[in-house]
């Protein structure tokens, strides 16, 4: 050990709290680590002992909360876009039966006298 330092002892019930705030995404192991003073290795191997979550054999994907909140708005905006789209597709419907009714009481085929003309 290097002069100077001190070799310094952590309760379990810390290193449990501290893993448990790790695993809400309460705190980050950077963050661990600046505020107690230890090393990332050390913070990993509490994770290792203490969390189901941080376990050797599970693989843990971490999505930050800007990729939830990106992924929220972008299914928000195509919910809308869809809808957007519907009520264009009832229009167009809703015209193509009138364009269709007044052709038959004019006894003329309306939609395409109206391409002649144009």
């Amino acid at each position: 050990m290097e002069k100077g330092k001190q070799r310094r002892v952590f309760s379990v019930e810390l290193k449990l709290d501290l893993v448990k705030k790790i695993e809400q995404g309460d705190l980050r192991v950077l963050d661990v680590t600046n505020v107690y003073g230890v090393s990332r290795t050390a913070v990993y191997k509490w994770l290792r002992k203490y969390s189901d979550l941080y376990r050797s054999e599970t693989r843990v994907i971490v999505e930050q909360k800007s990729m939830s909140k990106k992924n929220k708005e972008l299914q928000d905006q195509i919910k809308k876009l869809e809808q957007a789209l519907g009520q264009k597709q009832m229009r167009i419907d809703y015209l193509e039966k009138v364009v269709e009714f007044a052709s038959e009481r004019s006894g003329e085929d309306i939609e395409k006298k109206n391409k002649r003309l144009s």
